[in-house]
């Protein structure tokens, strides 16, 4: 799958955990757009062997999505959308949406 509108920016924390944030602003037609390929992104991560959790907590795998509307003509929708975990999944998220990470 081509990601349209999401492009990572990657990190690495120093206990061999990853983290890939990113950020999309959209006009109100193309929130849809956004979400579904978030929606993509997380139901790839949830067939990731291991729990959805905190690493520290004994997870695999974690995600934080914050939507907000922001005025303007025309009005526009931001996506901060965050996924990371142990390096097993960041690699297989490379794997899998290496085009959309710088």
């Amino acid at each position: 799958m081509t990601l349209d509108y999401l492009v990572f920016d990657y990190s690495e924390g120093d206990d061999d955990t990853g983290l890939f944030d990113a950020l999309a602003t959209v006009a109100h037609d193309r929130a849809a757009a956004v979400q579904a390929e978030i929606d993509a992104v997380l139901d790839w991560a949830a067939r990731f062997p291991g729990p959805r959790g905190p690493v520290e907590e004994g997870g695999a795998w974690y995600a934080d999505l914050q939507a907000s509307d922001e005025p303007g003509q025309p009005p526009r929708r931001s996506f901060t959308f965050s996924i990371g975990g142990v390096s097993a999944f960041c690699e297989a998220f490379r794997e899998r949406f290496g085009d959309a990470v710088v």
